[in-house]
Formats: structure tokens, sequence, C-alpha cells
């Protein structure tokens, strides 16, 4: 980039061809139908990561291999979520040889996958401060501990609370005052059945909750529409609620905020 607008400014390039060269740095082609955008955290504040349970495992391995082989900077990490974990070991096993410079952190229940040439403890920055993840049931934790590596993979460190629905209240109560006395900037609360946790997690406190409806339930609660509805239908103020299951999305939305409130 600043070799680029070094020729800029010394009329080396012209504006015209200054864009088009900036434009096609954005994407790095893979093969003919990965494009992978190696941008996406100077725009966002976050790296792409990878979907992978809608790919063919080869196409798992084309982008890790391409990705580490093309993209050369001091810190570098690849995320790849939704991977079984029978995925993640035939995985490990074909690139065995990156091992040697980068570390292969899998979170089983969250089912992630993070290579990086710096340990996730590493990223953690201070300034951004602290992020709760809570869960009403066990079933949940997939999804929070989905939130919790992206979290630190952004710079947060995470707090978490699970099992602590609405079903034994009494056990929200100490956990909530826990993580306000350590002073989180939010709350990410997953929930499935009737989804009523975020609600009350939001009357008790005054930060932002983001609420994740998680696909737990049955009978008309099936897939977690019932908990979606419930979370969107919410009688306390300053919830955001996100799709099903995200916890990816989730934990980008409060590294978003965080971040835009430290840019202040």
């Amino acid at each position: 980039m600043r070799k680029i607008l070094e020729d800029l400014v010394e009329g080396k390039i012209t504006i015209e061809k200054c864009e088009n060269i900036i434009k096609s740095n954005n994407i790095l082609e893979l093969d003919q139908h990965i494009k992978f955008d190696t941008n996406r955290k100077q725009r966002t504040g976050f790296p792409e990561a990878i979907l992978s349970d809608s790919k063919d495992y080869d196409d798992l391995v084309t982008i890790a291999k391409n990705y580490f082989e093309k993209i050369n900077e001091e810190k570098i990490s690849l995320i790849f979520t939704r991977l079984s974990k029978k995925r993640f070991e035939k995985l490990e096993k074909d690139l065995d040889y990156l091992k040697e410079d980068f570390y292969f952190e899998y979170n089983e229940k969250g089912r992630i996958l993070r290579i990086a040439n710096t340990p996730i403890e590493d990223n953690i920055i201070k300034e951004y401060g602290k992020v709760g993840v809570v869960t009403a049931g066990t079933s949940d934790v997939n999804v929070a501990e989905e939130a919790k590596m992206i979290l630190n993979e952004g710079g947060c460190e995470v707090l978490t609370s699970y099992d602590i629905g609405v079903a034994g209240i009494h056990r929200l109560f100490p956990q909530i005052a826990k993580m306000v006395e350590e002073d989180v900037k939010c709350i990410i609360v997953c929930a499935g059945m009737e989804g009523a946790l975020p609600s009350v997690v939001a009357g008790l406190v005054d930060v932002p909750i983001i609420a994740v409806p998680t696909s737990v339930g049955y009978g008309v609660g099936d897939n977690g529409k019932i908990a979606l509805h419930a979370m969107l239908q919410s009688c306390a103020p300053g919830i955001a609620v996100v799709n099903i299951d995200n916890g990816f999305g989730a934990a980008v939305f409060a590294l978003t905020m965080i971040s835009s409130n430290i840019k202040k």
C-alpha cells in the first residue's frame, strides 16, 4: 500500500491506475473459484473467516495452503468456522508442514480452528476491555464458544458463565454481578427454547446486550425460531439480535462496537 501511494505522489501512476491496483490487491485469487478478501481486517477490524461446513474439503486445503504461501505479514492468522472434529483432524494432518511456524488452535465445542503464527492469548489488548458471554443451558455452549474464540482473536478478554438460564434463575444473579464488577463492555447471551434469558439480563445491566437464539428446543420451538421471535419481541431495551446459532456474528458485532468507542 505504501509503495502504491508513493508512486501516486511522485506522479509515476495516475489516480485511476492507483485505484485499480488497490482494488486488485484486495482480493487474493486462490484458484478459479476461490477468492479471498485480504483487506477485510483493514476495512472492518476483523479478518475474513472461512465457513467450512458448506465447502468441499479440498477447497479448505487449497485456501490454507495458498493463504500462508501468498500472505506475508508479521502477524498472520486464518479462521475456519463450523469445522467438524473429523475434518479438523484430517486438515491438521494434511497441513502438518505448517506446524513448524504456526499454532493450530482448535475449539471442539465451538467447532472453530485458528491457524496463526502467534498464540491467541497474545492477541488480547488490555485497552479493548472485557466482554461477557453467557448461556441459558449447556446445549448452547457450542455457540458461546464460537463467539469466545472470535472475541479473543479480535483482542478482547472474555468472561464466560454457562448454564444460568431462567429455569434456575438463582444461578444468574451472582454471575451477572461479577461481570458488572469486572466492567464488561457488553454481554452476549445465547439461549434456545423460549429465549427469555437476554430480556432478563438486559433488565439487570446498563451495557449493550447481544442476543443469540440457538437451535435448541422441540415442538413449536424447533430450530430456534421461537427463541428468535421472543428476542426480537423483547420489552427490555438495549438488545441487538443476531441470527440463529450465529456466535460469530455476535462476536464481530461486539468487536465493532468496542473498536468504535476506542477510536473516539
